[in-house]
């Protein structure tokens, strides 16, 4: 399979050993000092079977636009750009694009989505316990919070009835989950749910140990994605 990889950060090269290591070509790669080069040309002439996107927010959904002119399906993990997320599915559904999105590709990060969705339905009954979301990643994460914590917590809001938002770092109504975003040296990504009453607490947590378990989810999402069209997730490639 050619694969066009678009943002070669560490993420990006750890995404390369794998993909390499599995069988497939990089047939393409673009960073900061090439970005031009991302372009339907380029994409058709090396015959790119999916485009593997790890950039930044403000840049993310152009990036999508023109994999999709050329009719490249995308994998992405960049966050922070969800509010332009409706526009991609209409693509997916109106012209045949291809888009697979996983705020966390990690086989143990979505397990843990799971055990997050059922503990926050069997905590609904319960208004003694408040619940807080707490994410530590490396300093060199650009957005907070981290696309995993918007995910539980949106999973949480969904599940328990006397939260209705949530909000970041700052606490201003008990309505409101409050997620605190810590950015502290070379942390991979460790994600932690509590529920605290005046009596007890109960928490779970996910701690990665490196970055590796997340690049092989992200290449076999992308071995996944060759050859279809519609909008796809972590759900979709697991049968969960």
């Amino acid at each position: 399979m050619n694969i066009a990889l678009i943002g070669y950060g560490k993420m990006g090269k750890e995404i390369e050993k794998i993909a390499l290591e599995r069988g497939h070509t990089i047939s393409l790669i673009i960073d900061i000092a090439n970005a031009g080069d991302l372009n339907v040309a380029n994409l058709t002439q090396k015959n790119i079977d999916v485009a593997i996107e790890f950039t930044t927010p403000a840049t993310a959904y152009n990036n999508y636009l023109i994999c999709f002119e050329a009719g490249v399906p995308v994998v992405s993990g960049t966050t922070g750009w969800l509010e332009k997320f409706n526009s991609i599915q209409d693509l997916c559904d109106t012209q045949n694009r291809g888009f697979f999105y996983a705020s966390n590709f990690s086989l143990g990060v979505n397990i843990f989505f799971a055990l997050n969705k059922r503990l926050a339905e069997l905590m609904n009954p319960y208004n003694d316990y408040d619940v807080a979301i707490e994410e530590i990643h490396h300093t060199q994460k650009l957005d907070a919070p981290s696309g995993t914590a918007i995910t539980l917590a949106q999973d949480i809001v969904a599940a328990i009835d006397r939260k209705k938002s949530w909000q970041l770092n700052d606490f201003n109504s008990v309505d409101e989950l409050q997620i605190t975003a810590k950015r502290l040296g070379k942390v991979p990504g460790t994600h932690t749910i509590t529920y605290d009453s005046e009596v007890d607490s109960i928490e779970i947590s996910h701690c990665a140990k490196s970055r590796k378990g997340f690049a092989l989810g992200v290449v076999i999402a992308a071995e996944f994605m060759k050859d279809k069209t519609g909008l796809y997730g972590m759900n979709d490639l697991l049968g969960m």
